[in-house]
């Protein structure tokens, strides 16, 4: 089985040379850069099946990458960890609305790094043959290419992004705690009160709903959790 291979982003020598070993050690193919000028010529020689980057780099930052990658459709879907600093926590919102899969703060245990890197392949897998497509009026969900539609027209969702979504479609009319999403989701390492569920959950309001303010197809239940709603438009569809 070939290794999956990772590209780690980030100026300070002593982590990626830790951090590599680490990984390394555990079956990864690892490469690493030391500015946003390396790591897009990496990029560009080579396919990696996953991305570890560090927001503050010497020649810009990790935002600005993350919005170029989700730009490309060669890399929009290239799963995406953000490391950050313990006292940024706008950046980590930040870098969750414009595509970062997930995000793991600084100082770290590699071990975390670890389990977020697999949680984050595991989701990015290919799934079984699936043709089936969930319809909501107007909004289409599409499980076997994996990526939704609304008016036929394909949204720009994160792999994470559309794994959420078809979380709460697949059970539509019925609310679901955040513990309940996490479950769902692959067994995402994040902790009990992590809110980037609700950042993505932003995101995804932003390309699915008419109003991402005043939303009618992904609702809060506030205290709870989340609902898909069962009747969103005035078509009728299958799945009403």
């Amino acid at each position: 089985m070939t290794a999956s291979k990772l590209l780690l982003i980030d100026d300070d020598s002593r982590l990626t040379s830790m951090v590599g070993d680490y990984l390394r050690g555990h079956g990864f193919d690892v490469d690493t850069a030391g500015s946003l000028a390396a790591g897009r010529e990496r990029l560009r020689s080579g396919l990696y099946d996953a991305l570890v980057l560090d927001l503050m780099l010497p020649d810009g930052d990790g935002l600005e990458m993350t919005r170029e990658l989700r730009g490309d459709a060669r890399t929009r879907r290239l799963p995406l960890l953000m490391l950050t600093a313990r006292g940024e926590p706008m950046d980590r919102i930040i870098g969750l609305e414009i595509g970062a899969d997930d995000y793991l703060p600084k100082p770290f245990e590699p071990r975390e790094l670890l389990a977020r890197i697999k949680a984050l392949l595991r989701r990015a897998a290919p799934e079984p043959a699936n043709d089936e497509v969930l319809r909501f009026g107007r909004l289409e969900i599409d499980l076997g290419a994996r990526e939704a539609r609304l008016d036929g027209r394909r949204c720009d969702l994160t792999g994470h992004q559309f794994e959420l979504l078809t979380v709460l479609a697949s059970s539509p009319g019925r609310v679901l705690s955040r513990d309940q999403i996490m479950d769902a989701l692959k067994g995402h390492p994040m902790e009990a009160f992590d809110r980037s569920i609700d950042v993505h959950v932003s995101r995804i309001r932003a390309v699915i709903e008419d109003d991402a303010k005043n939303p009618k197809r992904v609702l809060t239940v506030r205290g709870t959790g989340y609902v898909f709603a069962r009747k969103q438009d005035q078509e009728s569809s299958g799945n009403d």
